[in-house]
């Protein structure tokens, strides 16, 4: 899909197949759609005020107005003048993409970028369209007999002043790039767990290396995972045949700037399919933890729009990958591992595997003396019970990188929420028998797993993102959803070298 821009003086001049405009819900026209108005004799007006209320989301269709060069002319509603922002505008461009989309229209120009917003400049405004036309064009096929007919239109125009035109096309082109990014995560959390496989993680690491120059993918097998002694993400994947990976995507941008800044390292959970182990889930959507590798998939999208848009600051991601599964050999409740720190685990769950891989990869991240270690994981049911599924959880003791990164998840419209990460909980993670169990009881099970990850952490800043509640939909939009990259990529956007 392309993204471009367009000053022309005269809107109802433009030749295009959809030209989008916006009314509010109190029957008032947008200035550009005031423009068309007149062009048109007044009818826009008219028909809105007897057809369209102007809800948020909504769309009317108006074919070859008289006075208007355009095919269509789409209406879209905006709602209360002074309820107007961002996400308004992310749900007008959403009912704009269906219209386009439905009707196989190829070439679109909207004008709602124009539209001052309290809270989003012109460069914000353009990101955040860019990216949900991306995002919009979305659908699986790759595991159908036939696959669909295309839903990509191939142009997105952008009418704005000629003083906004360099700041629209920079966000334009980091919105084309997240959208992109959200896309890939999305493709790999919906592929099947029999496709979608730890070595098929490793491929996809090597294929963006491949893609991107800047890249470079190392994935390690089992018998190097062994070597280096991690132990509690090795206990995990001897439950089955399918062999671990454990894959470093590392983006080295040639920017002389980002060789004098500490790399940020994210660190994704990888478990393509997880049936709990011994302490094995229920039957009834089971087949949901197809999705548990979610976090994976976020650091491999996010590090695509990285290399795409050779952001100057060095990235690196750190995914552990396995798969959760009932065996003869899997860990049994009771089992002590040891750990790539040296720390030894007691595992009372078998169904707490994520922080038993992520906990090794933490340790491995302190080669790379990173300025920042943020992991992302499908970690808890009770983040779910916690915050449903708007907000990710945010665990921290760094009140810094907190509030950028809640910041970063408002202006992206990924939105997080903080929870406590207090030492007193680390209480109920004692162990008889080792030095950490992996569980702490059903009290505060999300901010016990926080604190479980905590003890690995020592030698940097550090942020986890539970996104057991965000991560993908249920029911009849079953589907991965992308997040957390839209705010990953926002807080990398705002913690670039000068």
């Amino acid at each position: 899909m392309k993204f471009s821009t367009t000053t022309a003086s005269s809107l109802a001049a433009l030749k295009t197949q959809v030209l989008a405009a916006g009314v509010f819900s109190d029957g008032t026209l947008s200035a550009a759609a005031e423009a068309l108005d007149a062009a048109c004799g007044g009818t826009l007006r008219r028909i809105a005020k007897a057809d369209f209320d102007g809800a948020v989301g909504q769309s009317l269709t108006l074919h070859k107005p008289e006075g208007i060069t355009a095919d269509k002319v789409i209406l879209l509603g905006l709602g209360r003048p002074d309820a107007y922002q961002a996400s308004t505008l992310v749900r007008a461009h959403q009912a704009l993409a269906k219209v386009c989309l439905s009707t196989n229209a190829q070439s679109a120009i909207s004008t709602l970028c124009a539209l001052p917003c309290p809270d989003a400049d012109a460069t914000q405004r353009a990101r955040l369209i860019a990216r949900t036309a991306m995002t919009e064009s979305y659908q699986y096929d790759h595991t159908l007999s036939t696959r669909k007919p295309s839903r990509t239109w191939n142009t997105l125009t952008l009418h704005v002043p000629r003083a906004q035109a360099a700041n629209t096309r920079t966000g334009l082109d980091q919105g084309a790039a997240i959208g992109k990014g959200t896309n890939f995560a999305r493709l790999l959390g919906d592929l099947p767990a029999n496709v979608c496989t730890p070595t098929y993680l490793g491929q996809a690491a090597k294929a963006l290396a491949r893609e991107f120059k800047t890249l470079k993918a190392e994935v390690l097998d089992q018998k190097k995972i062994e070597a280096l002694k991690m132990g509690s993400f090795l206990s995990v994947a001897k439950g089955s045949a399918e062999p671990p990976a454990f894959i470093v995507l590392r983006y080295t941008p040639d920017a002389a700037a980002a060789r004098k800044t500490k790399p940020i390292v994210l660190v994704g959970k990888g478990v393509t399919f997880d049936a709990g182990g011994i302490s094995i889930k229920p039957a009834a959507a089971m087949d949901e933890m197809k999705y548990d590798m979610c976090g994976a998939a976020s650091v491999l999208g996010t590090l695509r729009a990285v290399a795409e848009l050779n952001l100057p600051r060095e990235v690196i991601g750190i995914i552990p990958s396995c798969e959760n599964l009932p065996s003869g050999t899997a860990n049994k409740p009771g089992d002590v591992v040891t750990s790539l720190s040296g720390k030894t685990i007691e595992i009372l769950n078998t169904d707490a595997e994520g922080r038993l891989i992520l906990c090794d990869a933490l340790t491995y991240a302190e080669r790379f003396k990173p300025a920042v270690v943020i992991d992302m994981a499908t970690l808890t049911g009770a983040c779910v019970v916690a915050l449903g599924h708007v907000n990710s959880g945010l665990f921290t003791q760094d009140d810094t990188l907190a509030a950028e990164l809640l910041a970063a998840g408002r202006e992206a419209l990924d939105p997080a929420w903080r929870l406590p990460l207090e030492d007193d909980y680390q209480e109920l993670l004692k162990s008889n028998f080792a030095d950490t169990a992996n569980i702490g009881g059903r009290p505060a099970g999300a901010i016990t797993a926080a604190c479980f990850l905590s003890r690995f952490t020592p030698l940097y800043r550090w942020a986890h993102l539970d996104i057991a509640g965000t991560a993908w939909r249920s029911g009849s939009q079953k589907g991965a959803t992308g997040r957390p990259v839209p705010l990953l990529m926002q807080y990398l956007l705002e913690h670039l070298p000068a």
